[in-house]
């Protein structure tokens, strides 16, 4: 233990407090229009980012703007090793300003990037391509490796299984059914609700973390059947691909609970880190749901 580990795991555990919470956020559902949800968001840690005059999208977008500032925040109090973790596990806000990117250079209405800092992995370079070509070849040169092809969707599907792989390299072994459970609700999503086959580079990967089995079955069920336990319980009891949101939510719900249980340790490490980032990001997803519930009229006994 470092005194960089005491005060990045008290940091996290401090960041959480300061989250919406379930509560807070059933409040926020309840409000009778988005206008008003937003406003009595921006009085909460999301002010950061949240302003009492945004649009729904801008609001909601705002909150992950939040999040990503916390963990810049959560990574300049941790020791170097614990710093680089979060940097893997902020990778998220790296695929969707790639994402955003793609959306522009294909004259797709795209929002603004995120402010990654030092959390970045390859934007600096990313962010100057002039092409679908040039980010898979950026990518390919980089710690995300070559993503498996040059199309919109290619791209998209390669990162997310570079994400994969790499969190499942350097999350505590706790963590490992996470991590498992996302890749296999990646995969469900992409062969049997979406219909696409993975390019030969992407399935290479499917593979490696899943098994080849699981990733040739025919059926969800089949698929469950051959999974590795630590990623079967994502699937368990979904038959139909229309019910893969029910996965999602069940992975969600998991997730936010082991990161609570592992802030409730006594120790000053990993742990406990990893588990505010999981609350975190847990209290963002509910934060951006109420606002969604509130511009439809106000509901609160729908959140999880």
């Amino acid at each position: 233990m470092t005194a960089s580990w005491v005060s990045g795991s008290t940091r996290a555990r401090a960041l959480v407090r300061r989250g919406l919470g379930l509560r807070r956020a059933r409040r926020l559902a309840a409000c009778g229009s988005a206008a008003e949800a937003v406003a009595m968001l921006a009085r909460t840690s999301y002010g950061h980012d949240v302003r009492p005059d945004q649009s729904l999208p801008d609001a909601q977008r705002a909150v992950l703007a939040t999040l990503a500032w916390h963990l810049r925040v959560l990574a300049g109090w941790l020791p170097r090793e614990g710093g680089q973790m979060t940097r893997v596990l902020a990778r998220w806000f790296e695929i969707a300003n790639v994402d955003e990117l793609m959306c522009r250079l294909t004259g797709r209405p795209a929002e603004p990037e995120f402010v990654l800092g030092s959390l970045g992995t390859a934007w600096p370079r990313l962010r100057r391509c002039g092409s679908l070509t040039d980010i898979r070849a950026t990518l390919a040169t980089s710690p995300w490796g070559d993503p498996g092809g040059s199309t919109r969707h290619e791209i998209q599907l390669g990162m997310r299984l570079a994400w994969a792989e790499r969190l499942a390299d350097v999350l505590p072994p706790a963590t490992r059914g996470w991590v498992m459970g996302a890749a296999a609700l990646l995969v469900a999503r992409e062969r049997h609700a979406e219909r696409r086959e993975p390019s030969a580079g992407a399935r290479d990967r499917c593979r490696a973390l899943l098994g080849p089995d699981a990733v040739a079955a025919m059926s969800i069920t089949e698929m469950t059947g051959r999974l590795p336990s630590a990623a079967r319980w994502a699937l368990l009891d979904i038959e139909d691909p229309s019910r893969l949101w029910e996965a999602e939510r069940r992975w969600w719900k998991r997730v936010e609970e082991d990161g609570r249980a592992l802030l409730t340790g006594s120790g000053f490490s990993a742990g406990p880190v990893v588990g505010a980032v999981a609350v975190l990001a847990a209290d963002a997803r509910r934060a951006r749901a109420a606002l969604e519930l509130a511009a439809r009229g106000g509901a609160a006994d729908v959140l999880i």
